[in-house]
């Protein structure tokens, strides 16, 4: 055990960690992106052990599977549109240093004083099978709007991602 926890959750921390901090410091915006895939991969994994499967799979379906892909697509359909930044730092690092060192103490301040005393009564905990026959019968419909609106806006993407034809017969 590695700082009192085992060392497969120690891996996907410091797998988390490492990408985080990648896309957090490179200058590539996609190498930025792949680099939040591989923190979003490392959470999904952190959920996975603590045996949240439900929270995992969707960490890996909606995140891994959709945002970072959106992501990744974004970059790559605007690329060279916008303008190129000069200063990467701010000039008043110090301030921004002490302000993000007060947030962290506030939280960690109400978190400490927000842990319960008292054991709290055994709740029923839903499980993976409980939430998907949920979704399949009792939440069908949004689910199913849910999916015709993104299609609806993966071709709308596309469509404004494709060149425009000139009027002489289409052809560029």
């Amino acid at each position: 055990m590695i700082f009192g926890v085992g060392l497969p959750f120690f891996l996907a921390a410091m797998i988390t960690l490492i990408g985080a901090l990648a896309a957090a410091t490179m200058r590539n915006l996609v190498h930025c992106a792949l680099s939040l895939t591989v923190a979003f991969g490392g959470l999904a994994l952190i959920y996975l052990q603590l045996d949240a499967q439900f929270a995992g799979f969707a960490q890996i379906l909606v995140y891994i599977g959709a945002v970072a892909i959106l992501v990744v697509f974004a970059i790559l359909l605007t690329r060279g549109v916008g303008t190129t930044l000069i200063h990467v730092y701010a000039q008043k690092w110090v301030l921004g240093l002490l302000l993000a060192a007060g947030v962290f103490a506030l939280l960690g301040w109400a978190v400490l004083t927000s842990i319960p005393r008292v054991a709290a009564p055994a709740i029923a905990v839903p499980t993976v099978l409980a939430i998907g026959q949920s979704l399949m019968y009792d939440y069908v419909l949004p689910l199913e709007i849910t999916a015709v609106l993104l299609t609806v806006a993966l071709i709308g993407a596309v469509i404004v991602a494709m060149p425009e034809f000139k009027k002489n017969g289409g052809a560029e």
